[in-house]
Formats: structure tokens, sequence, C-alpha cells
């Protein structure tokens, strides 16, 4: 199913890219841009267009069939101010929340069903934890690493 997945995240970033037809090394999905380093279909970073040097973009997909889980367990971003984009095309309300070593959460989206939302953090180089924070989720198994270099 996973396989299914990234393959179908693939096509439809493969499709928007040729929509756009520019210069830009980076694809696009329907919901959010797609993430330059991915481990099967989802979460990473690119850099921000036409932002500050330096600042990035992570971007977090909730299962599209509902199940608790992320598109991925694990993401990469540079230090700094960065942007997270999360979307969740189910039904079943999810977010996604990032806390440090400490176990402090430092930025959280909204809790939603079928739409997307962002937030900012200024993360510094380690690893922190990505997470939903719908109760029972994080349990469940929806959680990954988030490295930052």
């Amino acid at each position: 199913m996973k396989k299914l997945v990234a393959m179908f995240a693939l096509l439809l970033a493969a499709f928007a890219l040729a929509a756009c037809g520019g210069g830009d090394d980076t694809t696009s999905d329907t919901a959010a841009e797609t993430p330059t380093t991915q481990e099967e279909g989802g979460g990473g970073e690119k850099e921000a267009e036409g932002g500050t040097a330096g600042a990035a973009t992570l971007d977090f997909e909730a299962d599209p069939s509902g199940a608790l889980a992320y598109t991925t367990d694990s993401a990469e971003s540079k230090a700094g101010k960065v942007t997270v984009n999360f979307t969740n095309s189910s039904p079943v309300p999810h977010d996604v929340a990032i806390e440090d070593e400490a176990g402090e959460t430092i930025a959280e989206t909204e809790t939603l069903a079928e739409g997307s939302d962002s937030t900012t953090a200024d993360l510094k180089p380690g690893k922190y934890t990505f997470f939903c924070s719908v109760p029972g989720h994080r349990q469940g198994g929806m959680e990954g690493t988030l490295t930052v270099k």
C-alpha cells in the first residue's frame, strides 16, 4: 500500500512539474510542495521560494486512507526558521506537532480533517520527534524522527 501511495505521489508531482514548466528543481503536488528529500512519499525539506536565504519548508502528509500514520516516518531539514506544512486528505482528524529532545512541543499545526495547515518553527541542529497530538494517535504509531542539520 505504501508503494502505491508513493507511486501516486510521484505521478502527481510529475504532472505538477510538467504543468509548471519552470526552471526550479523542486516539484509540487496538489496539496503541498513535495520535499526534495523523501522516504516513501513525503516528509522532507526544500528551500523556501522567494524567502530568506536558508529558510526551509517541511511537508508532512497524513496517510490518505485515514490510518494512524504519516506518509513518512523520517524527515530532514536545515537549521533556522522552517515553515511546517501539513496536509490531511482523510476524514480522520490529525495534526503534526514537533517536539525537541527535552519533550517540549515547539511547533504544532491545527487538528483538521480533509484540509491543510502551516506553522513555523525555529529549529536548531539536532534530533526532533514529529507526531500527531490527537489522543491515541501517537501511541498508535503516528510519529517519526526529524533530523535538523
